[in-house]
C-alpha cells in the first residue's frame, strides 16, 4: 500500500534549512520534488515577532512567500503539540490572541 506524505497545502510546519542554516515557519503553499512554497518567516526574532504582533505592528514583520529548494531542506517538521510542549501556533495564539493560520495566510484577492 502506497505511502502519503502527511503534508498539505495549508499545513503550518517548521521547515529546517541548511546552507545557510535557518528555521523557517509558516504554511504550506505547494509542496513537490523541486521543493516547498511557504508563506512564513525566520524564527530566529521569534520574542520579536510575537512582541510586534501583540501590540499591532505586524506590518514590521519579515513575513513572506518563498520557494525552498529541496536540496537545502535538512527537515520539515508539523507544527503540532509533542510531549507535553505547545506547537508554535499554538504560542502564537496564547501570546497574540490571534491565530497564527490567519495571520501567516491572510485572505488573499485574485491576482490582477
Amino acid at each position: 500500500m502506497p505511502q502519503t506524505m502527511p503534508f498539505e497545502s495549508g499545513d503550518l510546519v517548521v521547515v529546517v534549512l541548511q546552507s545557510p542554516r535557518e528555521r523557517i515557519w509558516g504554511a504550506i503553499l505547494g509542496l513537490d520534488a523541486s521543493g516547498i512554497a511557504i508563506r512564513g518567516l525566520d524564527l530566529t526574532p521569534w520574542e520579536e515577532v510575537l512582541s510586534l504582533v501583540r501590540t499591532g505592528e505586524s506590518d514590521q514583520v519579515a513575513l513572506g512567500t518563498r520557494f525552498l529548494p529541496m536540496h537545502r531542506v535538512e527537515a520539515m517538521y508539523l507544527d503540532e503539540a509533542s510531549s507535553g510542549a505547545p506547537s508554535l501556533a499554538d504560542i502564537f495564539r496564547n501570546r497574540t490572541g490571534q491565530e497564527a493560520r490567519g495571520f501567516l495566510l491572510p485572505v488573499q484577492h485574485p491576482r490582477a
